[in-house]
């Protein structure tokens, strides 16, 4: 096995036993790069100097005999709507094709601290409005498993760069999906957490009562690593909680006796015929290990699609309007303010942005708000009601991540409600704020399909714990 195909766990291992050197697996990372980003477009930009210098500091560490922490020395890759500082943080937008953030990110100075090697910022939808790796400034980022395919989006190159073993892992943001249904069209591991357990500092917002930073991953137990260093309180991020995480020891643990629901809104009108075979397969083989499989339901799920696309482009439109061309990034010439204030925006800012900051400004305007977004907080708050309902019976909730496979390259962009139907079943976590993982569990004509798991707020724990259980029996 190539150095960049290892696992977090496995890349620690080798360097604690001086298998090969933490330059060596850096320089594995950026052969890969080489190698197949041209045809993938999974980086905007890239780290090389310094994930080179960053290298050498942990070779000389272990050579003195000083012990490194499970994250040391390990390379991964940064969606570019977090800041790392000194490096351009473009949201995959024109607008900001030229803004170099100016401090790091929350998430990042954690990551720095606990020893991890950033080696590149990774290609988006643009500000992460997208279902399919198609609308970012940069170019599309295709699916290194079937170069006809989407990727998924928005976390499009994090994911990409993932599967196709450019980075050993990758951080993504996920708002409505943005790393768990990418995560399933390509075989890898996504983990979104509970709504506040990661730092929204430093992040570019999109819909800042949903967004939160997520993982890519190719293990359950990585996934669980990057998360246990992430998380926690931040003074400067008034929605995150201070509250302990403990996850990888959940993972191996015995799941004999967990509850798992199944709710029937998940597998009707929609759902893809093999994928819900998959997804029953995986359902089994929980079963099989151990687990209470319980149906339930969810009645008000039925209108999560209909709240996130009111709710999430009414936060867009109040997040965009700091894209002016007067602070920062890209400015449209003009012979008056106006004029470049409207010049800036409609340059600046691609087709999907565009129609979700209209729709947006439309309901929360005058007239409407009541009627739309103020009716759609009621609706959220319903749904929210549902799964604490779920939880007081089940320990977990398994469903489709995706109604199909990956789609073909440019089947939906000409199509905005068919590409938002993309995430009929992974924006009710964000809705909800709860935290899921996906966990790559069978394939379909060899495209892969990824089972999501749902648990209640705070309850990583058990979520980890059923993900690692059906890692290991997919694995069987």
């Amino acid at each position: 096995m190539k150095l960049n195909e290892l696992n977090i766990g496995s890349c620690h291992e080798g360097l604690v036993a001086k298998k090969f050197t933490c330059v060596d697996l850096v320089k594995a990372c950026f052969d890969a790069i080489r190698e197949k980003d041209e045809e993938l477009n999974s980086f905007i930009s890239l780290m090389e100097d310094q994930a080179y210098e960053s290298a050498e500091k942990v070779d000389k560490k272990i050579s003195e005999g000083k012990k490194i922490g499970v994250l040391e020395g390990i390379p991964i890759a940064v969606k570019d709507n977090i800041l790392v500082r000194g490096v351009k943080a473009t949201a995959g937008s024109k607008v900001l094709s030229s803004y170099v953030a100016p401090y790091d990110a929350t998430v990042i100075e954690k990551l720095k601290k606990a020893g991890a090697i950033i080696i590149g910022k990774t290609n988006m939808d643009e500000f992460a409005m997208g279902s399919s790796g198609e609308t970012s400034f940069f170019g599309i980022t295709k699916n290194p498993l079937d170069l006809t395919r989407v990727t998924g989006g928005s976390s499009s190159g994090s994911t990409a760069s993932v599967c196709a073993n450019e980075t050993i892992c990758a951080l993504g943001t996920d708002t409505g999906g943005s790393v768990r249904q990418p995560a399933s069209f390509c075989g890898v591991v996504g983990f979104k957490p509970t709504y506040g357990r990661n730092s929204r500092h430093g992040v570019i917002a999109m819909g800042s009562s949903f967004d939160q930073v997520g993982t890519i991953t190719k293990t359950v137990r990585d996934a669980g690593v990057l998360f246990e260093a992430m998380s926690g309180k931040d003074p400067l991020d008034s929605t995150s909680v201070d509250k302990k995480v403990q996850v990888v020891e959940e993972i191996g643990k015995d799941i004999t006796g967990m509850k798992i629901g199944v709710p029937k809104e998940y597998f009707g009108e929609g759902l893809d015929e093999k994928v819900g075979a998959e997804i029953r397969k995986a359902i089994a083989k929980l079963e099989k290990a151990g687990a209470e499989i319980i149906d339930i339901s969810l009645p008000m799920i039925k209108y999560a699609l209909n709240v996130y696309y009111i709710l999430m482009p009414a936060e867009v439109s109040s997040n965009m309007a700091r894209f002016d061309g007067v602070r920062f990034g890209y400015r449209a010439e003009a012979g008056n303010l106006q004029e470049m204030y409207l010049a800036t925006r409609r340059d600046g800012f691609g087709d999907e942005v565009r129609r979700r900051i209209m729709l947006g400004t439309f309901v929360l305007s005058s007239g409407y708000y009541d009627a739309y977004y103020k009716k759609a907080q009621q609706v959220r708050r319903l749904i929210k009601e549902d799964f604490d309902r779920a939880f007081e019976t089940v320990d977990c909730i398994i469903s489709p991540t995706t109604p199909t496979t990956a789609f073909k390259l440019g089947e939906k962009m000409n199509d905005p409600m068919s590409m938002y139907l993309a995430d009929i079943y992974t924006v009710v976590v964000n809705v909800a704020g709860l935290p899921a993982i996906v966990v790559p569990c069978g394939s379909v004509k060899k495209l892969p399909v990824g089972a999501q798991l749902i648990a209640n707020q705070f309850e990583e724990g058990k979520l980890f714990r059923v993900a690692g259980a059906l890692e290991s029996a997919c694995i069987k």
